[in-house]
């Protein structure tokens, strides 16, 4: 099969996987098993908050009970954003909050204040949402959040560890939307963008509950070694924080999470389907890969779900996704692999780090491209630049926004 046949088969299975997650299908299927019909309810509260929020507030507000009353909120990235007939729909930034954001969750704190016992609070929550709905503790600024965030993802810290952080120095996070809906009933509907789909994590688990307690969270930026990086009123706060009264028990749903996505891909692919997640650092997730690519006979093809971290030593752009995929054309030409070869690697929600492309797509061929255009591709790795890389050889994965969100999903195709 030529090279054009296998990226484009890559790119097709990568879009099946991204299907199975749309909301309107995976939360219409979870309202048609547990309708809306609570028979004393005065009025619906639905708040949708991350990537996949407008998708997910849409197919809410078509699922209400015929005339029933309701106000809807949906915060969203700015890519995702879409008009909804009675939702007020703000745009945000991700994966670093902005004034927009903190704007945003003024409005969602109002609404769930508003909340009588006779109300019914929907949470529709997805990956992004922790970015994307800032309520800083008191004592630190939105300035100081986006330090946090800065410095975390500069860190190679995994997504429990971050959103532990983040809750720790938030409102609305670890169970904010159970505290200020007290005393409606708060129904969670969840799309899991976290590998082991431990809710608490996913976005922050806002209508969930904390990971952990704030000494928990301080220790954790000690043991490595950032704590002093911490703006001072972040360090302040930790220090004095007292432990926050326990919260009504959540009622949570959850509706699709990455093994979905990775076993429809793999069935699109005709893959054998690896079931351990793909985590860690990018360098030793693109050794396991080619560990796993040397098992196997020719041809096969080979499909992964899971989200690896990255630990910037450079100032270059680029994401995990484009980082793992130039690791693995690297290490693949190094280590002499023959026969023709792609390998995916993609974000489901359609962007990677802060950039406009979902991934990359590269080949056998990509190193040669690469240089041929004159980048030097050990330069280019050591300066986390791995966006201008896969530029140079016409790699980059774009699909734009997809209004989902389930981490990651990878494919090596050997013919």
């Amino acid at each position: 099969m030529v090279l054009k046949d296998l990226r484009a088969d890559a790119k097709d299975a990568f879009m099946a996987g991204v299907a199975a997650a749309v909301p309107d299908r995976t939360l219409g299927q979870a309202f048609e098993k547990q309708p809306l019909s609570e028979k004393t309810v005065g009025k619906y509260i639905i708040i949708s908050v991350g990537k996949a929020a407008c998708n997910m507030a849409q197919s809410a507000i078509g699922a209400l009970p015929q005339g029933a009353a309701f106000e809807a909120i949906a915060v969203t990235n700015y890519e995702n954003v879409t008009k909804i007939d009675g939702c007020r729909v703000f745009g945000a930034a991700h994966p670093v909050p902005d004034a927009n954001g903190q704007a945003a969750a003024h409005k969602v704190i109002a609404l769930l204040k508003s909340a009588t016992k006779d109300d019914v609070v929907l949470a529709l929550v997805s990956g992004g949402s922790s970015a994307l709905l800032p309520s800083p503790a008191e004592g630190v600024s939105l300035e100081d959040k986006a330090q946090v965030n800065e410095v975390l993802l500069a860190s190679g810290f995994d997504i429990t560890s971050m959103n532990l952080i983040r809750q720790s120095l938030s409102n609305l996070k670890g169970g904010g939307f159970l505290r200020y809906a007290q005393p409606a009933k708060v129904r969670s509907y969840i799309l899991s963008d976290v590998l082991g789909d431990d809710l608490r994590v996913v976005g922050s688990g806002p209508s969930i509950g904390p990971i952990g307690t704030f000494a928990q969270a301080r220790n954790l930026l000690i043991e490595n070694g950032i704590f002093d990086k911490m703006p001072t009123s972040v360090r302040a706060y930790l220090d004095t924080a007292e432990e926050r009264q326990s919260l009504p028990k959540p009622d949570a749903t959850l509706i699709c999470s990455n093994t979905q996505s990775l076993a429809a891909m793999a069935q699109k692919a005709g893959a054998i389907l690896i079931a351990e997640p793909l985590i860690g650092d990018v360098h030793d997730a693109a050794d396991r890969i080619l560990a796993d690519v040397k098992t196997h006979k020719a041809p096969f093809i080979l499909a992964y779900g899971g989200e690896t971290t990255v630990n910037l030593v450079g100032n270059g752009k680029g994401g995990r996704n484009q980082e793992l995929a130039l690791l693995v054309a690297e290490k693949a030409t190094r280590a002499g692999l023959t026969g023709s070869w792609v390998f995916l690697s993609g974000g489901t929600d359609g962007r990677d780090g802060p950039t406009d492309a979902a991934g990359g797509l590269v080949d056998d061929q990509t190193l040669d491209r690469i240089t041929a255009k004159g980048g030097v591709i050990a330069d280019l790795l050591a300066n986390n630049d791995s966006y201008k890389a896969l530029k140079l050889s016409d790699d980059l994965l774009m699909t734009g926004a997809t209004g989902t969100n389930v981490a990651d999903l990878q494919l090596f195709i050997m013919a």
